[in-house]
């Protein structure tokens, strides 16, 4: 099983500098309601036909993140599985993210 980041662990890393690939693996819809700035978007469904997308580098936290982190999880073990190793999902989802770092993103 991948693992997971919090919300606000995610947030820290990015107030101090971090560069984090951030991959958002809900449907366009779901990302034009709510997103996280700077995110790729690959849906899930896509995922195995988009993966060479997602370079392979241990040197950059890739986070993967949905609505609630179900998608995400699987999303993150997938592409574990491809080689990735430093690549976490993100606990929660864009629902965490919006009630535990940022309420103007909207809930849905």
């Amino acid at each position: 099983m991948a693992q997971e980041i919090t919300p606000r662990d995610l947030a820290k890393l990015i107030e101090n500098g971090l560069v984090v690939r951030l991959i958002d693996v809900r449907q366009a819809w779901e990302s034009k309601l709510a997103g996280l700035p700077e995110s790729t978007l690959i849906p899930l469904g896509e995922l195995a036909a988009r993966a060479g997308e997602i370079a392979v580098n241990s040197d950059i936290l890739t986070v993967v993140y949905c609505h609630h982190g179900v998608r995400s999880q699987s999303a993150a073990e997938y592409l574990r599985r491809l080689g990735h190793v430093n690549i976490r999902s993100l606990a929660g989802g864009i629902d965490a993210w919006s009630c535990e770092v940022d309420p103007a993103i909207p809930r849905y």
